[in-house]
C-alpha cells in the first residue's frame, strides 16, 4: 500500500494493500477501497462508501459525501462504486437517502469527466460517459453505454436507457428511451444512435428495423399508446433490440422525450 505522508486516512478505513493514496487526500472511517485503485491527490472520500478495483480518482473529487437533499438527517446511507471507473477533477458523487433505497450505485467502466455530478440515489450502469459538467439530479437511473454531452442536466427521477445519447447542453425532464438521441432545452428526440450501433457491430437488418420502429413512435404522429400497439403488431417486434426499445418506453413513469 502506498499512502502519501500528507494524506489523512482514518485507521478504520479498509484499503487493499495495492491501493495508492496521493498527497492531501482525506479518507473517512467507513470507506472500503479495492485492489489497484489509485486516488491521485486532494480527494475526499467519505461516508459509508465502497469502491471496487482498478478505479482512478483525480484531484479535488468529492466521493461519498453527504447528499444535498434537505430531508437528509445524517442516516448511514451508502455509495457503492464498481470497478475500472475514472472519476476526473472536481467530480462529485453523493450517497443515497432513506427516502429511496439508501444507496447511490455506480457500475463498471464509467468515465465521469471534470466537474460532473451524480446526485443521491442515482443508479448508473456500465461503460457510460458523462462529459464535463454533466449532472444527474437525485434518483436518476442511467443504463449502459450512454453518452451525456457536456453541460447536460437530467431531472430527478428520470431514466436514461441504454445506448442512448444526450447532446451537449441538453435539459432532460422526461425519460430517454433505449438507443434514442436527444438534445435541446427542453430536450427533444433527434433519431437513434445508429453510428454507435454500427461501431458495436449491430447487424444492418437490426439497424433497419430500429429505424422503422423509431418512425412509428416518433414520426407518424400517432398518440404514444397507439404507436406502441402498432409497433407490437409488426414483425420487427420479434427482434430483441426492437422489443427492448419498446420495453424502455413501456417502463417509463415520467413519460418519454418525444
Amino acid at each position: 500500500m502506498s499512502i502519501h505522508p500528507t494524506a489523512l486516512v482514518d485507521p478504520s478505513a479498509e484499503l487493499d494493500s495495492s491501493v495508492e493514496i496521493g498527497p492531501f487526500c482525506v479518507i473517512g472511517p467507513n470507506v472500503r477501497i479495492g485492489a489497484g485503485t489509485v486516488v491521485k491527490s486532494h480527494v475526499v472520500i467519505n461516508g459509508h462508501t465502497v469502491i471496487g478495483e482498478q478505479n482512478e480518482i483525480y484531484q479535488f473529487a468529492s466521493v461519498g459525501e453527504a447528499n444535498q437533499d434537505k430531508k437528509y438527517r445524517g442516516e448511514p446511507t451508502q455509495l457503492i462504486i464498481g470497478d475500472r471507473n475514472v472519476i476526473r477533477e472536481n467530480a462529485t458523487i453523493h450517497r443515497g437517502t432513506v427516502q429511496d433505497q439508501g444507496v447511490t450505485r455506480i457500475g463498471n467502466g464509467n468515465l465521469f469527466m471534470a466537474s460532473t455530478h451524480v446526485g443521491h440515489d442515482c443508479v448508473v450502469g456500465d461503460n457510460n460517459i458523462l462529459a464535463n459538467y454533466a449532472a444527474l439530479a437525485g434518483h436518476v437511473h442511467v443504463g449502459d453505454s450512454v453518452i451525456l454531452g457536456g453541460y447536460t442536466g437530467i431531472h430527478q427521477f428520470c431514466q436514461v436507457a441504454s445506448f442512448s445519447m444526450c447532446g451537449m447542453g441538453s435539459m432532460v425532464t422526461k425519460d430517454v428511451p433505449r438507443y434514442v438521441m436527444v438534445s435541446g432545452n427542453p430536450a427533444k428526440a433527434h433519431g437513434m444512435n445508429f453510428e454507435g450501433m454500427r461501431r458495436r457491430g449491430t447487424p444492418a437488418e437490426v439497424i433497419k428495423a430500429l429505424r422503422n420502429a423509431y418512425k412509428i413512435i416518433y414520426v407518424k404522429g400517432l398518440p404514444l399508446e397507439d404507436a406502441l400497439l402498432e409497433l407490437e403488431r409488426c414483425a420487427i417486434f420479434e427482434l430483441e433490440e426492437v422489443a427492448a426499445f419498446v420495453a424502455s418506453i413501456r417502463s417509463s413513469i415520467r413519460g418519454i422525450v418525444r
